[in-house]
């Protein structure tokens, strides 16, 4: 969770605005009805808060002090407020201030915190600029690093082609031109299309290009959106936020038909569909594969002496302890009850030995302490390791070897080869 100040001289405001924030799981706010209790917490959470949604006009400061107050710590800002001008609306735009709303019904309420939400996770956001003007990359980059994007710059197509498929730099958006040297506009959209679908990677193309077809062609080879230059601040971030909300709600539709609702882990459909992927990858290659499967020892007896609660409990202590312990590159997937299901590549035999004792002490030695009760359990896992007919194949064989650990006293790790 990310600190934000909240500032508003009205209880009834502040109220509403605490109904709306509980809504955000992202945000921990902290409330303040007056110039000098926001200059209070700013002192006690010094270079803490990532946004502030801010009250314009407060008694101990009618003139909107508060704002330069929050641009002085470097805090961007959404603010709130009963009446103003376009010219005042324009000078706060000009400082550290993502947006000016106007409160004049509840829905505004709602959009202020929306921006908030968008702003925090803006930080963990990172977009590529591709233009071959240095004048331009810098006006973008200004207007992104405002609402806190990460941005990073490529002068033409190929260069940012070259960026994309550096995994490291993770990005979620491409702000490109149109015409530039080597690569142009169009043809990265259309390589990036041959690879990303639109839901996966937005590309917004922004070009002073006049030609009619030129906006039709861009949307056809697969652009999500498209800016006239010039273009003002507002709209640049208003666009890109918008985009990004589209590309989250992707995710989240495909974290529904992908991954277990309890845990998060990848389900069985998607396990399936990813791992056979993997399989017929490291088959070609005549490279081992592993396959784990891991189960909690007398998961019954948890469920009868605490309730099916503390199980579900205890199975999400099963996910995170694996994530905490497995690479980002194996693919780990509920298949149902207590069981999970893990597939791994580029491992050695004995470093799998090594991995999965860790990970079998660690139950061990793990307590989770709830409503004051101390709750203990240890797993036992099968692995295959090698290469069977296919990925189901194998998953039976781990599933032979996972039989063979609970036969033998449980709280064991059993391997087949």
């Amino acid at each position: 969770m990310k600190k934000v100040l909240v500032v508003d001289d009205s209880q009834t405001v502040l109220s509403m605005l605490k109904s709306e924030i509980e809504k955000y799981s992202d945000i921990k706010p902290y409330f303040a009805s007056s110039y000098k209790e926001a200059m209070r917490l700013l002192r006690e959470h010094q270079g803490k808060f990532h946004a502030a949604l801010l009250d314009l006009n407060l008694p101990d400061a009618p003139e909107g002090e508060v704002v330069a107050l929050a641009n002085s710590h470097n805090i961007p800002s959404v603010v709130l407020t009963g009446t103003i001008d376009e010219k005042a609306q324009l000078s706060l735009l000009k400082k550290d201030v993502i947006d000016v709303i106007l409160k004049n019904d509840p829905s505004s309420i709602k959009f202020a915190v929306k921006e908030i939400s968008r702003t925090l996770k803006n930080y963990d956001t990172t977009v590529l600029v591709v233009d071959d003007s240095k004048l331009f990359r810098q006006i973008l980059r200004e207007c992104l690093e405002k609402i806190k994007l990460n941005v990073i710059e490529a002068t033409n197509g190929q260069e940012a082609l070259d960026l994309l498929n550096n995994k490291e730099n993770k990005i979620s958006l491409i702000l490109t031109d149109y015409e530039m040297p080597i690569v142009n506009g169009l043809d990265l959209t259309f390589k990036i299309r041959e690879k990303y679908k639109k839901d996966q990677l937005g590309i917004i193309v922004i070009s002073s290009a006049e030609a009619q077809n030129v906006i039709s062609k861009f949307l056809k080879f697969g652009a999500n959106d498209f800016i006239n230059k010039p273009f003002t601040e507002n709209e640049i971030i208003t666009r890109v936020n918008s985009n990004l909300e589209l590309l989250d709600l992707f995710d989240k539709i495909r974290d529904m038909a992908n991954k277990d609702f309890l845990t998060g882990a990848y389900n069985r459909r998607y396990f399936f569909d990813s791992g056979n992927s993997t399989y017929s990858k490291n088959k070609r290659n005549d490279t081992p594969l592993a396959v784990a499967m891991i189960d909690i020892d007398k998961f019954k007896n948890i469920n009868d002496t605490y309730g099916h609660d503390i199980g579900d409990i205890a199975i999400k202590e099963v996910k995170k302890i694996l994530d905490e312990n497995l690479r980002t590159s194996d693919l780990m997937a509920r298949f149902g009850g207590e069981e999970f299901c893990i597939l791994l590549e580029d491992i050695s035999l004995e470093n799998i030995k090594v991995l999965f004792e860790k990970i079998r002490k660690k139950f061990e030695d793990n307590v989770i302490d709830i409503n004051a009760t101390a709750i203990s359990y240890t797993i036992s896992t099968g692995i295959y390791f090698g290469f069977s007919d296919s990925l189901e194949d194998m998953i039976r064989l781990s599933d032979e070897a996972l039989y063979t650990a609970k036969e033998s006293g449980r709280n064991r790790v059993e391997i087949k080869q």
